[in-house]
């Protein structure tokens, strides 16, 4: 039993390294509040953790017999090793494709950009009309303003366009602006949460309560909903310099 604790013990450490080794990058690079939470990605990640650090642990715990030949015994941890790898690769390519890009307000809305919703024509474009709101292979998380284009003809383009499930304006990184830009136009569209059609009655009460719980005002025109795919949370901001107080949730 000893010798099964302590090849489990050893896998278990090499796992959990390399696990927080990937995750860890990822997440301080790209996945933080409120990234993890609008790109769903503990979907993935619990997936990779269950396969790596208790299915493969596990296995070896029962596999590791010492009256097994090495070359046995080899085998058997090498097969188990394979599938925590593909594993890991799989998390790790579909976390990368799915990361954050943009945090974007855009009419009257707060929404998540990742980089599987940009198509490599629209990149294209805007690293060469708009290289320093373009995405590259190493770009963080930014927050940009995202507005229609000037032209008319074009900006009803892409508004109807998306209604029909074309591509929408935070897909075309070409006509991105500076976050601080876009703030006169943001400041607009606040609204009351009182007034919020995106949440429930519940979510409401809840989300209030914990915006009285900051030491922040509820009953001001300070809050924006924000999306990413079907979730949502509420930003709170600050009515004198605009800044973000606060990201909530309303589960």
């Amino acid at each position: 039993m000893r010798f099964r604790l302590q090849a489990f013990g050893l896998h278990l450490t090499g796992s959990a390294t390399a696990l927080t080794l990937v995750l860890g990058a990822l997440w301080l690079g790209w996945y933080r509040w409120p990234g993890w939470y609008l790109a769903s990605a503990l979907h993935v990640v619990g997936i990779v953790v269950m396969v790596d650090l208790v299915l493969g642990p596990t296995l070896t715990l029962i596999v590791a017999n010492p009256l097994k030949r090495r070359a046995e015994l080899v085998r058997d941890i090498s097969i188990i090793v394979t599938v925590q790898l593909i594993a890991l690769g799989y998390g790790t390519v579909t976390l990368w494709g799915g990361r954050p890009l943009y945090y974007t307000f855009s009419v009257d809305r707060l929404e998540l950009v990742q980089a599987s919703d940009l198509k490599a024509d629209d990149i294209r474009v805007a690293r060469r009309e708009n290289p320093a709101l373009a995405p590259w292979w190493y770009s963080r998380p930014r927050w940009i303003w995202a507005p229609l284009p000037a032209d008319p003809q074009e900006a009803e383009k892409i508004a109807a366009g998306s209604i029909f499930g074309g591509a929408d304006v935070i897909q075309m990184p070409r006509y991105f602006r500076p976050w601080e830009q876009g703030l006169p136009e943001l400041r607009k569209r606040l609204a009351k949460i009182e007034g919020m059609k995106y949440f429930s009655p519940a979510e409401k009460r809840a989300l209030e309560s914990r915006i009285r719980q900051l030491g922040l005002p509820v009953d001001q025109a300070n809050t924006m909903v924000m999306w990413g795919g079907t979730r949502r949370v509420l930003a709170v901001f600050d009515l004198e310099t605009l800044a973000i107080r606060a990201l909530l949730r309303a589960d």
